[in-house]
């Protein structure tokens, strides 16, 4: 098993190419079940999630191929990949794919906008809080679905295909708004969307599906339209670039000292993230190429932090900013209201000198003057990389075990980081 070797102290100078976003393509490569018309896709990033996807969409039917690269296109800008699903030739999603992501579990939508009926497996990914599916279960019975729970599988059936109608979310799901939003894009009628995620992805993936012939409204508001079309057809489009990415590496600028230009990442992506950033002490500066973010090497200041829905501080953020507040001059308070287990790495974290204590969804972090490596051990996508981030800053060498959860969400991490004069490399076991 793969293992990430960090000697700390380096500031971090240069320019780090930001993908394209996992968030946005993962669904984005699952509209394409919606259409047997070839749907397009720039700007895909190299990830683990990605492929896997392609494996349980190809079990499906959806066939996939990958574009050569432009002459003179940078060997970091994301994929272009063509997906066409001619033919569904199995509406079962199988536990030994889904368990592995739980994004996969988004299937159920097109499959039964597109084939009235499904069998998904209950999914699995990270484990970072229960994130039941009964949300999801519930707007497509809204839709006129029926949906029962067998065997460790949601079984679901329209008699007469799906009907629009009207849904309000009893708590904002970024993952049900993606999959109501493809069902009812094939829906008889309209439907109509209250309390919904107001993410960029979800704005990203009703871009793509009116390229292909969908009528949505409102995405990125709380109430999204949908007037139902009979069929959809192919498109090109492009994944937005990573917010999460853009936030990591501002972070890692923010806790090591140094001057990186993130190119191509979006301010308008995560305002609320740099915002808490410049109140760090660290400058953010947007560009026409991106932003750069700048910081002299005086004192992180402390800052207190809750996680909301966009366009509030993102959930996928809060391990890395912890990791940042651990060099803070002071104590800062991090309440965590999206995931209720996701302070994994705070244990990971003390490994390393950081003084963090917890109160139920609250933790307090104590500044400390320096953090001092060693061996740690990554427990989901987003906790690993707060590891990175704060082996970055630490006397001596880290080495972070179990660093396939980073190859899930983060493309060429340590390249990048290399690049900008970071030390550091991958062991390979």
């Amino acid at each position: 098993m793969d293992r990430i070797r960090i000697v700390g102290g380096n500031t971090l100078s240069g320019t780090i190419p930001v993908s394209g976003a996992k968030n946005a393509a993962l669904p984005l490569m699952i509209a394409s079940m919606l259409t047997s018309e070839t749907l397009t896709l720039d700007n895909v990033p190299r990830l683990a999630d990605v492929e896997q996807l392609i494996g349980i969409l190809g079990n499906h039917g959806v066939d996939h191929s990958v574009n050569g690269r432009r002459e003179g296109q940078d060997t970091h800008y994301g994929r272009t990949i063509n997906f066409r699903a001619e033919s569904i030739v199995d509406t079962t999603a199988p536990y030994e794919l889904v368990s592995k992501m739980r994004a996969s579990f988004w299937v159920i939508g097109p499959l039964l906008a597109r084939m009235g009926e499904a069998r998904v497996s209950l999914p699995g990914g990270c484990a970072i809080g229960t994130r039941p599916v009964d949300i999801f279960i519930d707007g497509l019975n809204a839709l006129g679905a029926d949906i029962e729970i067998e065997s460790g599988y949601a079984v679901a059936r329209t008699r007469k295909g799906l009907t629009g109608n009207r849904y309000v979310f009893p708590k904002v799901s970024v993952g049900a708004t993606h999959v109501l939003m493809m069902a009812a894009a094939l829906a008889r009628g309209d439907t109509v969307l209250e309390n919904a995620a107001r993410e960029p992805e979800i704005v990203n993936l009703a871009e793509c599906l009116n390229a292909m012939g969908a009528r949505i409204s409102g995405a990125g508001t709380s109430t999204i339209q949908i007037e139902g079309v009979t069929s959809l057809g192919g498109a090109t489009h492009t994944v937005l670039p990573d917010r999460i990415e853009t936030g990591t590496y501002a972070m890692a600028v923010a806790m090591t000292g140094g001057d990186v230009t993130l190119e191509g990442a979006r301010a308008d992506l995560l305002e609320s993230a740099l915002e808490v950033l410049e109140r760090t002490g660290t400058e953010i500066t947007p560009l026409n190429s991106g932003i750069r973010v700048r910081r002299n090497g005086g004192g992180i200041a402390p800052v207190d932090i809750e996680t909301q829905p966009f366009p509030g501080f993102p959930t996928d953020l809060q391990a890395q900013f912890m990791g940042l507040m651990t060099r803070a001059k002071g104590r800062s308070t991090i309440r965590e209201t999206i995931f209720e287990n996701r302070f994994m790495h705070v244990q990971e974290l003390a490994r390393l000198g950081a003084r963090i204590s917890l109160n139920g969804q609250t933790a307090i972090v104590e500044g400390v003057e320096k953090l001092k490596g060693a061996q740690v051990m990554a427990t989901d996508l987003r906790a690993s990389v707060s590891l990175v981030i704060a082996g970055l800053a630490a006397e001596g060498e880290t080495v972070v075990n179990r660093v396939y959860h980073l190859d899930r969400g983060f493309e060429r991490l340590e390249a990048k980081l290399q690049a900008c004069g970071a030390e550091i490399e991958r062991l390979s076991s």
